[in-house]
């Protein structure tokens, strides 16, 4: 298990931060990425051993081990066709040391699940706009149903596939009222 180390948790982010700081890494790992959707990015992660630095805290007997992912993103503004250069630092424990590289593919893998499921459900299908309060997780369902309908049928632009559906229903609906 690798969990993210996030500011609404204050002592262990501070403690880990510590960490990061006083010792040399264990492993290192460099991926970079090129020209996707307009930005460039390089990731840097990096393993380190807590070493007891963690002792007599709650968290002593589960981080075995911690990572700091830096990220240095250049994304191409559209507007004015500059550059613009970001970088992030997220910290991540794990129960285990393990390289770097196994590190960075299991951050990387949760992602696609983020991309490949909650972002389609928030913006293909609008999910966060909803307004049903009875029972949410049938249409959280119903949702998922649905873009696994259309993933099957090879639809790229989920939008899109919902827009000409619902045209074709229309057309199809016509049909039978003149009938």
């Amino acid at each position: 298990m690798i969990a993210q180390v996030k500011e609404n948790q204050p002592s262990l982010h501070h403690r880990v931060q510590q960490i990061c700081q006083a010792n040399t890494p264990l492993n290192s790992d460099t991926s970079r990425s090129e020209n996707r959707r307009s930005r460039d990015e390089t990731r840097l992660v990096e393993v380190f051993d807590p070493a007891g630095a963690l002792a007599g805290t709650e968290w002593a007997e589960h981080v075995g081990a911690v990572l700091r992912v830096q990220r240095t993103t250049h994304r191409r503004i559209t507007a004015t066709g500059m550059w613009k250069t970001t970088h992030e630092t997220a910290h991540f424990v794990t129960e285990y040391i393990l390289p770097a590289a196994i590190g960075a593919r299991a951050i990387r893998d949760h992602w696609g699940i983020e991309n490949r499921l909650h972002y389609v459900r928030d913006c293909g299908f609008r999910e966060d706009d909803s307004r049903i309060r009875s029972k949410p997780t049938v249409f959280a369902r119903l949702r998922s149903f649905a873009a696994n309908i259309l993933r099957a049928n090879n639809v790229q632009n989920f939008s899109d596939g919902r827009y000409r559906i619902a045209i074709a229903g229309l057309a199809g609906l016509r049909s039978l009222i003149l009938l």
